[in-house]
């Protein structure tokens, strides 16, 4: 009885680099709220990171997911919170975020 041994060939598709956003450990994603909305308006966009992420990490993390080379960046430890809802007590999970400043050409899209 002979075997056959198959092997999987990794399916690459060829898309523009500038149109799909690499992931990495470290961001976890944008957060979105007003404050960051406003913000973004003058270069500077708020992620939620992971909370042993350092800003010499975030920065490199944040060049190779949207090509472009942080001025400046800016980490914040956020604190859980206690909350009742319904009567029932409850808890906000905190974390880390990260503002990251770009300079005044440079652009972060999000689809």
């Amino acid at each position: 009885m002979a075997t056959t041994k198959t092997t999987k060939k990794a399916v690459e598709k060829v898309v523009d680099e500038k149109k799909v956003a690499k992931t990495h450990p470290l961001i976890k994603g944008l957060r979105i709220t007003e404050k960051a909305a406003k913000q973004a308006l003058n270069n500077a966009y708020t992620f939620n990171v992971a909370p042993n992420a350092n800003k010499s990490e975030i920065k490199k993390a944040i060049k190779m997911m949207y090509g472009v080379s942080p001025v400046r960046v800016t980490t914040t430890q956020i604190k859980e919170k206690i909350t009742f809802l319904r009567g029932k007590l409850g808890k906000k999970q905190g974390g880390k975020k990260a503002v990251v400043y770009l300079k005044k050409g440079d652009k972060i899209e999000f689809v």
